[in-house]
C-alpha cells in the first residue's frame, strides 16, 4: 500500500493546526472510509468555498477536533472478514460513521459526501462476495445516516487507483498543482487533445514505496509516449492513468498522465523470503538424501551468506528442515546475489519485466518511503537527500562490521529509535535490495540527486484518502462557481428591476396627479359656468321686475 508524505505548506501553517471551526457555515465537509486488509479507518476533511479561479483546486484539509488532533478513527479487523456474513457490513462500519457524524455539523450532513473505498483485503475476495458486502452498505447506511451517499460512493478500488490517489495527495500537499512561479521547476506537458499546445506547469514529484510485501512506484509522464510495438502499447494500458483534476473538462491545465504499478513480492521482507527459499531449493536434494555433512546443513558447516553481517549465525526453517547460515558481510557479492530476484527480462527497465514508462531523469524529482527511508536512515543515518556513492560506502562498511560490534552499537543507542535486532540482521540484505531495485530495476542513474527518502515531515501525515477526496470532489468548484455567478447576477437583476419599477411607479403617480388636477380644473370650469348661468338668470329676473 502506498504510504504518505507530509508537507510544511499544507500542515505547518497555524490555521491548519488549529481545531476546525465547525461554527463557520461556509465550510464544506467530506468523509472517506479506508477499508484496508487489516482494518478500516475513517477520515474527515473540510474545505472553504472555492476561490472562483477555475484553474485551482479545492483547498481540502484534514479536520481537527477540539484537541487539535486529526479526526481519525480505526477499527479492526478488515471488512473482508465479513465475506461470509455480508449483512453485517453496515453494522461493522457503524462506529466509524457515528464518529464522523459526531464531528460534522448536523446541518451539513445532507450535503457532506461519504465515500467508502475498499483496498487490498477486499480485492482478494471473489466478486460475488465483494458485491454482497457493498450491497449491504448501499442499502443500510442511508437508513441511519444522512450523508450524501449513493451506490457509486462505495467501491473496491484497484491498486492502480490507490496509487493514483497517493500520487495526487502527495503532490497536493507539496503545492505542485498550484500555478508555477518564476523560480519553480517546470515541465512541458502534452495532452491527448488535438491541436492542443504544450502546457508549461509546475513539476510534480514521483513516489516510490517499498513495504514488507510489495513495491510501488508512481510518477507523471508529461510527454507523449512512443511505443516500440503494439504489444508494448497494450501492456501500457494497465499501468498508465490519464485524468483531469480540474473542475472543467474543457480546461487541460490539470490533465495528468501518471504511470503507477505495484510489484507483489518485491517488498523488503518478501524479497528476503524469496532469497532464502532459493537457498533451500539449492539444498533440497541434500535434505532428501540426509547428507548432513553438506555446507549449510549443519551448525558446524554453515552456508556463508554474503547478505548477513560478518559472524552473524542464523537459522532458517522450511518444511521441517533447517538451513544454517553464517554472515559473510560482502555487500558487492550481496548485490550480485539479489539482482536475479528482480526478474529482469530482455533488458526491460522494470522489475518483473513489467512495462515502465520513460523517466526524464534530468528534470524529475522523487520521494522514497518505507524501506527506502528505513534502509537509508535507521542504521546508516543517511535519510533525506539520496547520494548513491555515500550510501554504497556506508552499506559496505555496515555489512563488513562484525555482529557483536553492531549489537553493542544498538545497545549504546547509536542507531535510530526504530532500529531493532531484526533491522540489524537484515539491513545488509535490504540495503542491497533497495539499491538494486532503484538502479538495476528502475534504472535510476547512480549520479541521480533528486531523490529524497522520507517518513514524516513535522510529524504529520496525509494518507491516500486525501487524494481520493480531491479526485472525487473535483467538479464541486464548478458548482460553487455557478452559484457565485447566480449570486452576482441576481443583485444586478434586482437593481435593474427596482429602478424600472421605481420609474413606472413614479409615472403612475404623475398620471394620477395630472388626472386629479384635470378633474379639479374641470370641476372649477363647471362650477364657474353654473355660476355664470345663475347670474344671468337672476339678472333676467330683475329686468322683468323693473318693467
Amino acid at each position: 500500500m502506498f504510504l504518505c508524505l507530509f508537507s510544511s505548506r499544507y500542515l505547518s501553517s497555524a490555521e491548519s493546526m488549529e481545531a476546525t471551526d465547525v461554527l463557520n457555515p461556509a465550510l464544506n465537509y467530506g468523509i472517506v472510509v479506508d477499508c484496508g486488509s487489516s482494518g478500516s479507518r475513517v477520515f474527515v476533511y473540510y474545505w472553504p468555498p472555492h476561490n472562483g479561479n477555475p484553474h485551482t483546486l479545492l483547498d481540502v484539509r484534514q479536520m481537527r477536533g477540539h484537541d487539535r488532533m486529526p479526526v481519525v478513527k480505526k477499527i479492526k479487523p478488515g471488512i473482508s472478514t465479513l465475506a461470509n456474513t455480508p449483512t453485517q457490513a453496515s453494522d461493522y462500519l457503524h462506529p466509524l460513521l457515528s464518529f464522523a457524524a459526531a464531528h460534522v455539523p448536523k446541518t451539513k450532513h445532507k450535503e457532506t459526501p461519504l465515500y467508502i473505498l475498499c483496498t487490498a483485503g477486499m480485492r482478494l475476495l471473489p466478486e460475488s462476495q465483494q458485491a454482497d458486502i457493498l450491497e449491504d452498505l448501499v442499502t443500510d447506511v442511508p437508513l441511519e445516516f444522512d450523508f450524501l451517499f449513493s451506490r457509486s460512493h462505495a467501491e473496491v478500488i484497484s491498486g492502480k487507483q490507490e496509487g493514483v490517489y497517493a500520487w495526487i495527495g502527495i503532490n497536493f500537499v507539496l503545492g505542485r498543482f498550484e500555478h508555477a512561479d518564476d523560480e519553480d521547476a517546470t515541465v512541458e506537458v502534452t495532452t491527448g487533445s488535438q491541436n492542443q499546445q504544450p502546457i508549461s506547469r509546475r513539476r510534480t514529484v514521483g513516489i516510490m514505496d517499498m513495504g514488507g510485501a510489495s513495491l510501488q512506484i508512481a510518477y507523471e509522464v508529461p510527454s507523449a509516449i512512443t511505443f516500440s510495438s503494439p504489444q508494448q502499447e497494450e501492456a501500457s494500458k494497465s499501468v498508465l492513468a490519464e485524468f483531469n483534476l480540474g473542475c472543467d473538462v474543457e480546461h487541460t491545465q490539470h490533465v495528468y498522465r501518471v504511470y503507477v504499478t505495484t510489484f507483489l513480492g518485491f517488498g523488503g521482507n518478501m524479497a528476503r523470503q524469496r532469497y532464502e527459499d532459493r537457498q533451500f531449493k539449492r539444498f533440497s536434494s541434500h535434505f532428501e538424501r540426509f547428507l548432513t555433512t553438506q555446507t549449510g546443513l549443519s551448525e558446524d558447516k554453515p552456508y556463508l551468506d554474503p547478505c548477513l553481517p560478518v559472524s552473524l549465525s542464523e537459522t532458517v526453517f522450511r518444511d521441517n528442515h533447517t538451513l544454517y547460515l553464517r554472515g559473510q558481510g560482502d555487500w558487492p557479492q550481496c548485490q550480485e546475489a539479489v539482482r536475479p530476484f528482480l526478474g529482469l527480462h530482455n533488458g526491460t527497465m522494470s522489475p518483473g519485466g513489467v512495462y515502465q514508462a520513460p523517466i526524464n531523469f534530468s528534470n524529475s524529482e522523487f520521494y522514497g518511503f518505507s524501506e527506502f527511508f528505513y534502509c537509508t536512515e535507521d542504521v546508516l543515518r543517511l535519510g533525506g537527500q539520496y547520494d548513491s556513492q555515500k550510501y554504497s560506502r556506508a552499506a559496505m562498511d555496515y555489512c563488513a562490521t562484525k555482529w557483536p560490534i553492531l549489537k553493542q552499537r544498538l545497545d549504546n543507542k547509536l542507531f535510530s529509535q526504530q532500529a531493532d535486532i531484526s533491522r540489524l540482521k537484515y539491513q545488509c540484505f535490504k540495503s542491497a535490495w533497495m539499491y538494486e531495485v532503484l538502479h538495476s530495476g528502475f534504472r535510476f542513474p547512480t549520479e541521480y540527486l533528486s531523490l529524497k527518502t522520507a517518513q514524516l515531515v513535522y510529524d504529520k501525515e496525509v494518507q491516500w484518502t486525501l487524494g481520493a477526496i480531491l479526485f472525487k470532489t473535483r467538479f464541486l468548484p464548478l458548482r460553487d462557481l455557478q452559484q457565485e455567478t447566480l449570486r452576482q447576477s441576481h443583485p444586478s437583476w434586482l437593481r435593474s428591476s427596482f429602478v424600472y419599477n421605481h420609474h413606472l411607479f413614479s409615472l403612475c403617480i404623475l398620471v394620477v396627479v395630472l388626472a386629479i388636477l384635470l378633474y379639479i380644473l374641470r370641476l372649477r370650469r363647471i362650477h364657474q359656468r353654473e355660476q355664470r348661468g345663475l347670474i344671468n338668470v337672476l339678472t333676467a329676473e330683475r329686468e322683468v321686475q323693473r318693467r
